[in-house]
């Protein structure tokens, strides 16, 4: 081939970011195209929107395909610089005046077809350069998918754990307020019962506190370390075929040692504390609850945007989409418009759940429920291993130990406000301010068919 259009060819398969071939390419909203590892590590860095390293146009873009065709003429590029190299006079076995095109992978030696039968390479390892330098390419690609989904999944633990962090020492407070609160509705005798409940607040909420300052700098250290290694097969990768398998070393090995040991995100929890007498307060206004009306299908999609309130805008997937057709909301009938009532829900057997109150105007679209400030329900998600509690309008995470089995709702209409409970711990989960509503509302469930 010409030597110039060699070198125009192989010009318009060279990455914009790193001047290399193109390793893995991925092609742009815009058309241009980049090496995949420099431009997740080029946008990493960015603002939202990224922008086009090249034209600098926006670009929301996250899901990227393998350029299939780009990446079978980087091939041919990269074979043809090879050869190149290759059939240089000073590449020539200087015994048998041959092209050396056996790689030894005892001595990383470059070798002709002779020498590798010869008795010193006989017993050795040797692959033709142009695919051994292929394979470990590829492997190296393979293994960057891998750190990269690590990196990916520490950053959003991180955030995670930065945001609790944010939020933690407020929540605990107005957590004690309202168990204080809830102490002065009962008799006097538990004044020693409220103090020691508050004790234990404090005394949870100091160590999780720690644990999860301590958890944050793991994770930043964590982060640094697979950010170096993700570089360093990128730099690995971008070498010339003979200089790839002269240096690769152990590499591969190292970069599964950084895999292990993630650190995961604390269980910001506090426990279930115990309210002597508080279920068997609340079962005085005790009424049965029948859910007549039941719709089952896809345009429910609760959970879907309860996914996205909590872990926007880490995941840049379609995992957290749920199978919506599982899912069935339930409502009673007729209303409350006035008194103190008490149910029960058992929820022990539910993938996620919601419970509660909403009005009228909260259920005439289901697929909206969220959006709405007539809801007032105490919710249960589950993503991976973790649970998560929260509550609408306004959504709020709670960070208090998970119920199992049943839940119990009070309304009441004096003050205007909801209230859940752990029914098996006689434990206050959240209460509504007073206040919250002041229309009719109807009992709610939302479930998981399991």
């Amino acid at each position: 081939m010409d030597p110039d259009i060699l070198h125009s060819f192989q010009k318009e398969l060279t990455c914009l970011i790193c001047l290399n071939y193109l390793v893995d390419p991925v092609t742009i909203g815009c058309g241009h195209s980049f090496c995949r590892p420099c431009l997740y590590l080029s946008w990493d860095k960015a603002q939202t929107p990224a922008h086009c390293p090249a034209c600098r146009e926006p670009s929301q873009q996250k899901d990227f395909k393998t350029n299939i065709i780009l990446k079978s003429l980087v091939s041919i590029a990269r074979k043809a610089s090879l050869w190149q190299f290759l059939s240089s006079e000073e590449q020539m076995c200087g015994t048998h005046k041959e092209t050396k095109k056996m790689f030894c992978e005892v001595d990383k030696s470059l070798l002709c077809s002779l020498c590798s039968k010869s008795q010193e390479h006989r017993t050795h390892r040797h692959c033709p350069i142009e695919g051994a330098a292929e394979e470990q390419r590829e492997k190296l690609l393979k293994q960057m998918r891998s750190l990269w989904k690590k990196i990916q999944e520490n950053q959003k633990n991180l955030n995670e754990e930065s945001r609790i962090i944010l939020l933690w020492m407020c929540y605990v407070f107005l957590r004690a307020e309202m168990i204080k609160d809830e102490y002065r509705k009962l008799h006097p005798v538990l004044h020693e019962e409220e103090k020691q409940h508050l004790e234990r607040i404090k005394k949870e909420r100091h160590e999780i506190f720690q644990q999860l300052k301590r958890n944050k700098v793991k994770m930043k250290q964590k982060r640094k370390h697979l950010k170096e290694m993700y570089e360093e097969l990128m730099e690995m990768s971008h070498k010339p075929d003979v200089e790839l398998l002269q240096d690769v070393g152990d590499i591969l090995t190292r970069s599964e040692s950084v895999l292990l040991h993630m650190p995961q995100p604390v269980d910001a929890a506090l426990s279930a504390g115990p309210i002597t007498g508080l279920v068997d307060r609340l079962n005085c206004f005790r009424v049965e609850i029948s859910f007549h009306n039941e719709i089952t299908n896809h345009n429910i999609r609760l959970f879907d945007d309860v996914r996205s309130f909590l872990f926007r805008p880490d995941h840049e997937d379609g995992s957290l989409n749920s199978d919506r057709s599982d899912y069935s909301a339930a409502w009673g009938a007729p209303g409350f418009t006035s008194g103190k009532h008490y149910w029960e829900l058992d929820v022990d057997d539910s993938w996620d759940w919601a419970l509660g109150v909403c009005k009228d105007s909260g259920i005439s679209n289901p697929g909206t429920i969220l959006e709405s400030e007539d809801v007032f329900l105490l919710l249960c998600v589950k993503e991976g291993n973790h649970y998560s509690l929260l509550t609408t309008s306004p959504m709020c995470p709670h960070y208090v130990e998970k119920p199992l089995g049943r839940v119990g709702v009070f309304l009441d209409f004096e003050s205007r406000s909801v209230s859940f409970l752990n029914v098996a711990k006689s434990s206050l989960i959240w209460r509504y301010p007073a206040g919250s509503f002041n229309s009719p509302v109807r009992p709610f469930f939302y479930t998981r068919h399991r």
